[in-house]
Protein backbone atom coordinates (compact mmCIF):
# COMPACT_ATOMS: atom_id res chain seq x y z
CA UNK A 1 0.00 0.00 0.00
CA UNK A 2 1.04 3.28 -0.48
CA UNK A 3 2.18 5.84 1.89
CA UNK A 4 -1.09 7.91 0.74
CA UNK A 5 -3.43 4.94 0.88
CA UNK A 6 -1.67 4.40 4.99
CA UNK A 7 -2.22 8.26 5.19
CA UNK A 8 -6.11 8.10 4.24
CA UNK A 9 -7.08 4.92 6.10
CA UNK A 10 -5.66 6.27 9.31
CA UNK A 11 -6.62 9.83 9.49
CA UNK A 12 -9.91 8.13 8.95
CA UNK A 13 -9.47 5.94 12.38
CA UNK A 14 -8.10 8.76 14.13
CA UNK A 15 -10.36 11.56 13.55
CA UNK A 16 -13.68 9.74 11.90
CA UNK A 17 -13.21 6.99 14.03
CA UNK A 18 -13.62 9.16 17.28
CA UNK A 19 -17.19 10.25 16.63
CA UNK A 20 -18.35 6.55 18.00
CA UNK A 21 -17.61 8.41 21.50
CA UNK A 22 -20.30 11.09 20.49
CA UNK A 23 -22.12 8.49 18.51
CA UNK A 24 -22.46 6.31 22.14
CA UNK A 25 -23.63 9.56 23.88
CA UNK A 26 -26.66 10.23 21.48
CA UNK A 27 -27.80 6.13 21.73
CA UNK A 28 -26.69 5.65 25.54
CA UNK A 29 -26.11 8.89 27.29
CA UNK A 30 -25.90 8.19 30.84
CA UNK A 31 -23.45 5.39 30.06
CA UNK A 32 -21.36 7.64 27.62
CA UNK A 33 -20.83 10.63 30.32
CA UNK A 34 -19.72 7.95 33.16
CA UNK A 35 -17.54 6.16 30.27
CA UNK A 36 -16.03 9.25 29.20
CA UNK A 37 -14.05 10.31 32.41
CA UNK A 38 -12.22 6.57 32.31
CA UNK A 39 -12.06 6.64 28.65
CA UNK A 40 -10.22 10.37 28.87
CA UNK A 41 -7.70 8.66 31.47
CA UNK A 42 -6.75 5.98 29.24
CA UNK A 43 -6.10 8.60 26.38
CA UNK A 44 -3.74 10.61 28.55
CA UNK A 45 -1.67 7.37 28.97
CA UNK A 46 -1.33 6.58 25.39
CA UNK A 47 -0.22 9.94 24.27
CA UNK A 48 2.07 10.63 27.30
CA UNK A 49 3.17 6.65 25.70
CA UNK A 50 3.22 7.96 22.46
CA UNK A 51 5.32 11.54 22.85
CA UNK A 52 7.93 9.56 25.20
CA UNK A 53 8.18 5.98 23.51
CA UNK A 54 7.61 6.89 19.95
CA UNK A 55 7.46 10.73 18.70
CA UNK A 56 10.95 12.15 21.21
CA UNK A 57 13.00 9.65 20.31
CA UNK A 58 12.54 9.73 16.54
CA UNK A 59 12.91 13.17 16.74
CA UNK A 60 16.22 13.27 18.91
CA UNK A 61 17.26 10.72 15.94
CA UNK A 62 16.61 12.65 13.51
CA UNK A 63 17.93 15.36 14.81
CA UNK A 64 21.71 14.46 15.05
CA UNK A 65 22.38 15.11 11.98
CA UNK A 66 20.56 18.87 11.44
CA UNK A 67 22.04 20.29 14.36
CA UNK A 68 18.32 20.41 16.16
CA UNK A 69 17.36 21.78 19.54
CA UNK A 70 14.12 19.36 19.98
CA UNK A 71 13.45 20.31 23.58
CA UNK A 72 13.47 23.80 22.27
CA UNK A 73 10.69 22.88 19.35
CA UNK A 74 8.72 20.47 22.17
CA UNK A 75 8.46 23.59 24.55
CA UNK A 76 7.33 25.61 21.49
CA UNK A 77 4.43 22.78 20.57
CA UNK A 78 3.19 23.24 23.79
CA UNK A 79 3.23 27.20 24.12
CA UNK A 80 1.42 26.75 20.27
CA UNK A 81 -0.99 24.60 21.70
CA UNK A 82 -1.77 26.42 24.48
CA UNK A 83 -1.97 29.64 22.59
CA UNK A 84 -4.38 28.37 20.01
CA UNK A 85 -6.47 27.36 22.34
CA UNK A 86 -6.35 30.73 24.48
CA UNK A 87 -7.56 32.26 21.27
CA UNK A 88 -10.33 29.86 20.38
CA UNK A 89 -11.52 29.30 23.51
CA UNK A 90 -12.76 26.04 22.56
CA UNK A 91 -10.30 24.37 21.23
CA UNK A 92 -9.73 20.89 22.51
CA UNK A 93 -12.44 21.06 24.90
CA UNK A 94 -12.98 19.09 27.46
CA UNK A 95 -16.08 20.80 29.06
CA UNK A 96 -18.07 18.48 30.75
CA UNK A 97 -22.05 17.57 29.84
CA UNK A 98 -24.33 16.67 32.52
CA UNK A 99 -28.19 17.67 32.94
CA UNK A 100 -28.24 19.79 35.79
CA UNK A 101 -24.97 21.76 35.12
CA UNK A 102 -25.25 25.53 34.68
CA UNK A 103 -25.16 26.45 30.88
CA UNK A 104 -21.69 26.26 29.51
CA UNK A 105 -20.34 29.61 28.07
CA UNK A 106 -19.10 28.88 24.71
CA UNK A 107 -21.65 29.39 22.08
CA UNK A 108 -22.22 26.95 18.77
CA UNK A 109 -19.67 28.73 16.18
CA UNK A 110 -17.24 28.65 18.54
CA UNK A 111 -17.22 24.86 19.62
CA UNK A 112 -17.52 23.88 16.23
CA UNK A 113 -14.51 26.04 14.99
CA UNK A 114 -12.48 25.01 17.99
CA UNK A 115 -13.04 21.11 16.96
CA UNK A 116 -12.46 21.90 13.36
CA UNK A 117 -9.13 23.63 14.39
CA UNK A 118 -8.46 20.32 15.86
CA UNK A 119 -9.14 17.81 13.70
CA UNK A 120 -7.19 19.62 10.90
CA UNK A 121 -4.28 19.34 12.92
CA UNK A 122 -4.88 15.89 13.92
CA UNK A 123 -4.59 14.97 9.92
CA UNK A 124 -1.46 16.88 9.62
CA UNK A 125 0.37 15.09 12.94
CA UNK A 126 -0.65 11.59 11.89
CA UNK A 127 0.37 12.38 7.94
CA UNK A 128 3.34 13.61 8.90
CA UNK A 129 4.22 11.08 11.31
CA UNK A 130 3.18 8.47 8.35
CA UNK A 131 6.17 10.55 6.12
CA UNK A 132 8.55 9.30 8.60
CA UNK A 133 7.84 5.83 8.88
CA UNK A 134 4.45 3.69 9.29
CA UNK A 135 5.19 2.29 12.70
CA UNK A 136 5.40 6.07 14.14
CA UNK A 137 2.45 7.04 12.11
CA UNK A 138 0.22 3.81 13.73
CA UNK A 139 1.65 4.50 17.09
CA UNK A 140 0.76 8.14 16.68
CA UNK A 141 -2.81 7.80 15.00
CA UNK A 142 -3.42 5.15 18.44
CA UNK A 143 -3.32 7.98 20.34
CA UNK A 144 -5.43 10.94 18.48
CA UNK A 145 -8.15 7.72 18.61
CA UNK A 146 -8.38 7.69 21.80
CA UNK A 147 -8.66 11.11 23.00
CA UNK A 148 -11.03 11.93 20.18
CA UNK A 149 -13.09 9.45 21.63
CA UNK A 150 -13.58 11.35 25.29
CA UNK A 151 -13.87 14.74 23.16
CA UNK A 152 -16.47 14.09 20.96
CA UNK A 153 -18.24 12.87 23.78
CA UNK A 154 -18.25 16.45 25.28
CA UNK A 155 -18.52 17.89 21.85
CA UNK A 156 -21.67 15.90 21.17
CA UNK A 157 -23.36 16.59 24.80
CA UNK A 158 -22.27 20.37 24.74
CA UNK A 159 -24.13 20.83 20.83
CA UNK A 160 -27.22 19.11 21.64
CA UNK A 161 -27.17 21.41 25.46
CA UNK A 162 -26.76 24.40 22.55
CA UNK A 163 -30.34 23.20 21.57
CA UNK A 164 -28.82 20.93 17.98
CA UNK A 165 -30.72 18.59 16.64
CA UNK A 166 -29.50 14.98 16.97
CA UNK A 167 -29.45 14.91 13.17
CA UNK A 168 -27.71 18.01 12.97
CA UNK A 169 -25.32 17.44 15.63
CA UNK A 170 -23.83 14.11 13.97
CA UNK A 171 -24.07 16.21 10.38
CA UNK A 172 -21.92 18.66 11.98
CA UNK A 173 -18.83 16.46 13.63
CA UNK A 174 -18.94 14.30 10.57
CA UNK A 175 -18.50 17.74 8.38
CA UNK A 176 -15.57 18.72 11.21
CA UNK A 177 -13.90 15.81 11.22
CA UNK A 178 -13.35 15.20 7.45
CA UNK A 179 -11.37 18.25 7.43
CA UNK A 180 -8.60 15.99 9.38
CA UNK A 181 -8.39 14.31 5.33
CA UNK A 182 -7.51 18.30 4.42
CA UNK A 183 -4.65 18.43 6.78
CA UNK A 184 -3.70 15.53 6.02
CA UNK A 185 -3.40 15.29 2.00
CA UNK A 186 -1.71 18.98 2.55
CA UNK A 187 0.62 17.49 4.18
CA UNK A 188 1.28 15.08 2.07
CA UNK A 189 1.70 16.82 -0.87
CA UNK A 190 4.19 19.51 1.12
CA UNK A 191 6.06 16.45 1.90
CA UNK A 192 9.10 17.39 0.07
CA UNK A 193 9.27 20.77 1.35
CA UNK A 194 8.70 19.23 5.13
CA UNK A 195 11.72 16.55 4.02
CA UNK A 196 14.30 18.42 6.36
CA UNK A 197 11.84 19.21 8.72
CA UNK A 198 10.22 16.28 9.50
CA UNK A 199 12.10 16.23 13.27
CA UNK A 200 10.43 19.74 14.05
CA UNK A 201 6.86 18.48 13.15
CA UNK A 202 7.53 15.61 15.58
CA UNK A 203 8.96 17.55 18.14
CA UNK A 204 5.88 20.08 17.86
CA UNK A 205 3.47 16.50 17.68
CA UNK A 206 5.37 15.61 20.81
CA UNK A 207 4.66 18.69 22.49
CA UNK A 208 0.88 18.61 21.47
CA UNK A 209 0.26 15.58 23.19
CA UNK A 210 2.00 16.53 26.45
CA UNK A 211 -0.04 19.43 26.30
CA UNK A 212 -3.12 17.89 25.89
CA UNK A 213 -2.60 15.42 28.40
CA UNK A 214 -1.46 17.23 31.42
CA UNK A 215 -3.43 20.31 30.74
CA UNK A 216 -6.78 18.55 30.25
CA UNK A 217 -6.65 15.08 30.93
CA UNK A 218 -4.72 14.46 33.62
CA UNK A 219 -5.98 16.80 36.15
CA UNK A 220 -9.71 14.80 35.50
CA UNK A 221 -7.40 12.38 37.82
CA UNK A 222 -5.86 14.52 40.41
CA UNK A 223 -9.05 16.25 40.92
CA UNK A 224 -11.46 13.18 41.01
CA UNK A 225 -13.10 13.04 44.48
CA UNK A 226 -14.23 9.42 44.55
CA UNK A 227 -10.96 7.37 45.90
CA UNK A 228 -12.61 4.30 44.27
CA UNK A 229 -13.02 6.15 40.81
CA UNK A 230 -9.41 8.02 41.70
CA UNK A 231 -7.54 4.76 41.86
CA UNK A 232 -9.36 3.30 38.34
CA UNK A 233 -8.19 5.90 36.18
CA UNK A 234 -4.87 6.10 37.52
CA UNK A 235 -4.68 2.22 36.67
CA UNK A 236 -6.21 3.51 33.30
CA UNK A 237 -3.47 5.98 33.08
CA UNK A 238 -0.72 3.54 33.58
CA UNK A 239 -2.76 1.12 30.77
CA UNK A 240 -2.10 3.68 28.11
CA UNK A 241 1.24 4.12 28.80
CA UNK A 242 1.95 0.47 29.03
CA UNK A 243 0.22 -0.08 25.89
CA UNK A 244 2.09 1.85 23.79
CA UNK A 245 5.30 0.77 25.13
CA UNK A 246 4.76 -2.62 24.09
CA UNK A 247 3.31 -1.40 20.66
CA UNK A 248 6.18 0.60 19.88
CA UNK A 249 9.03 -2.11 21.31
CA UNK A 250 6.64 -4.97 19.09
CA UNK A 251 6.72 -3.22 16.35
CA UNK A 252 10.50 -2.72 16.69
CA UNK A 253 11.20 -6.08 16.73
CA UNK A 254 9.44 -7.13 14.05
CA UNK A 255 11.37 -4.40 11.68
CA UNK A 256 14.28 -5.49 12.88
CA UNK A 257 13.38 -9.38 12.44
CA UNK A 258 12.02 -8.55 8.93
CA UNK A 259 15.06 -6.34 8.07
Amino acid sequence: MSTLGFILIFTFIGSVGGLTGGLLLIAYKKLAINLSHFIAAFAAGTLLGAAFFDLLPEAFNQAKMLNLDISLWVLIGIMLFFLIERIIHSFHQHEKFHEHEKEVQSTVPLIIIGDTIHNFVDGIVIAATFLVNIQLGIVTTMAVFAHEVPQEIGDFGLLLHKGLSRKNVILVNVLSASVSFAGAVITYLLGDIFENFTAVLIALTAGFFIYISTSDLIPEIQYEKNKKFAMIKTVLLISGLLLIYFVVNIIQSKIKISG
